[in-house]
């Protein structure tokens, strides 16, 4: 399992207080689990054959934590079809969002931005 990188984890905790407010990011969480999940058990057996930087699968953490679970999940198909033998490959980042308004958790989970 490829390194996730530096922009894909944060210090965020979630607190009490702020449940209610991270329930619309409920969607993305499930995803991102999904993904955490494939980190772990597949991409192992697969090893480092991605031509890009990072990984598909960092790819598509970033994405949805930038651009939520369904624009993510297009970001990221975009560019699995794009990862095959005949490409260049070489570093390609996911756009950051420009009005990215939550905090993100040492694991890379989103939660809302505190507000004190």
């Amino acid at each position: 399992m490829s390194v996730l990188p530096a922009y894909s984890r944060g210090t965020a905790h979630l607190h009490a207080h702020d449940a209610a407010r991270a329930i619309p990011l409920v969607p993305r969480n499930l995803v991102l689990a999904f993904l955490t999940a494939y980190r772990a058990v597949v991409s192992p057996l697969y090893g480092d054959v991605c031509r890009y930087y990072p990984s598909c699968s960092a790819y598509a953490v970033g994405a949805v934590q930038q651009h939520g679970a369904v624009k993510g999940a297009g970001l990221s198909a975009w560019r699995i079809l794009r990862c095959n033998p005949w490409s260049h490959g070489g570093v390609d980042d996911v756009p950051l969002h420009k009005n990215f308004r939550h905090a993100l958790t040492p694991r890379g989970f989103v939660v809302p931005s505190r507000k004190d």
